[in-house]
């Protein structure tokens, strides 16, 4: 079967522009942007689009099915709480997963390509029809609660939407990890063997990226925000919650503020973009720290502005506790940047110590500051880093390289 004469539904409970742009919707976004350029004909199941957006933004020939996403009372914004994911969500996905199964029953599409829970209606009814089931289950936060002292608690609320993950990890005839180091994550939750489960990463777009900032634009933002031509930036992105570990990064660059050193390690600022529910107890650490001086927080931003301090940055600084993918990390080594992060998530397929950047243990405050200090201290070393960033992206991390692949997994399904 040629690539042009494939149908393919991708089934999600959000996209890029029409509903957000988080990790998931970037995804989805991207991969049937790819596949319709491609010229397969791709239908996207998903929830109702945000006033003013349509389908066509993604692009002209894709079709669209929307299916109702209710959110339960006192449950929260769709898809931002834990009460929402457990009970809305697999209401949806039961909607949704239908909708793909009448697109089956009536000979429309080859391959149906879910999401998380969105497909639950389709594996339900799997084993009635031939037409091959592909799961990318993202990042199975359901799986693991990422604060500790929650887990207990987190791990119950979850498991309406665990059981409905599981479901659809069951019918499906491929699992998508989207990093070598998730495979083994991936069979253990879901309990499938690992001849079900392939390696996809998620990726990035280089000339859309290439086309958002230049280092003109770097400069530009550096001097907005009175950083001195001698002051390297340090770069966090990402929301502003207790997993993402950005308290840790505080007690570290509060250590290297008080133990001094040489004085390049001291010419530095911490500029962190993003916003969220942690933010109010991290800029109260700020000032405990005595770091405030060092520190610009960006609060969210658009997309030029983001990558433009992408260009400004010497340092990309990762400090999660806990990982799924991580495109934001996949977006500054495109920008030819080293980075310091932790063994978490797919992150290790991506940061090479010694290479392109250091990773460190998720946690650990001590092993942080001495790992910033040392590149604070030898700088140099950075933009060759970055330059071995960008080249592990163009080899792996490019979206019409995944594209390519994702189709070679439906053609082999099909075949």
């Amino acid at each position: 079967m040629g690539f042009r004469h494939l149908r393919v539904a991708i089934v999600a409970r959000s996209v890029h522009p029409l509903h957000g742009f988080g990790g998931l919707e970037r995804s989805v976004y991207d991969l049937a942007r790819f596949l319709a350029r491609s010229e397969v004909d791709v239908t996207l199941v998903t929830a109702p689009p945000r006033a003013g957006r349509s389908a066509d933004e993604i692009h002209p020939g894709l079709r669209a099915v929307y299916v109702p996403y209710r959110t339960f009372p006192l449950a929260g914004r769709r898809g931002t709480t834990v009460i929402d994911r457990s009970t809305a969500y697999p209401v949806f996905g039961l909607r949704a997963g239908r909708a793909a199964l009448d697109l089956v029953r009536s000979g429309s599409v080859d391959i149906v390509h879910g999401f998380g829970a969105s497909v639950l209606g389709y594996a339900r009814r799997r084993r009635e029809h031939a037409v091959p089931l592909v799961l990318n289950p993202q990042g199975l936060e359901e799986f693991g609660a990422t604060d500790p002292s929650r887990a207990r608690l987190k791990r119950a609320a979850y498991l309406p939407l665990r059981k409905a993950v599981l479901a659809c990890a069951r019918a499906a005839d491929r699992i998508i990890a989207t990093d070598r180091a998730l495979q083994p994550v991936v069979e253990h939750h879901l309990r499938v063997p690992a001849d079900r489960v392939c390696v996809i990463p998620n990726g990035v777009d280089l000339e859309s990226l290439d086309s958002l900032a230049t280092g003109e634009d770097g400069a530009r933002v550096r001097a907005n925000a009175g950083i001195a031509a001698d002051e390297a930036v340090l770069l966090s992105v990402g929301r502003i919650e207790k997993n993402k570990g950005f308290h840790i990064l505080v007690d570290a660059l509060a250590a290297i503020r008080l133990h001094g050193g040489p004085a390049a390690v001291q010419k530095w600022k911490w500029v962190l973009v993003g916003d969220g529910p942690h933010r109010h107890a991290v800029e109260r650490q700020i000032d405990q720290a005595g770091i405030r001086d060092r520190t610009i927080l960006a609060g969210r931003v658009d997309d030029k502005t983001l990558h433009s301090w992408y260009e400004a940055a010497a340092l990309f600084v990762h400090p999660t506790l806990y990982e799924g993918s991580s495109l934001v990390t996949l977006e500054v080594m495109a920008h030819r940047k080293a980075v310091v992060a932790t063994l978490a998530g797919g992150l290790p397929d991506k940061v090479k110590p010694g290479i392109n950047g250091w990773l460190v243990e998720p946690g650990k405050a001590d092993a942080l500051a001495a790992v910033l200090s040392g590149a604070l201290g030898n700088l140099s070393q950075l933009p060759p880093m970055g330059r071995s960033g960008r080249a592990i992206v163009e080899a792996e991390f490019d979206w019409p390289i995944l594209a390519r692949k994702h189709l070679e997994l439906y053609g082999g399904l099909l075949a």
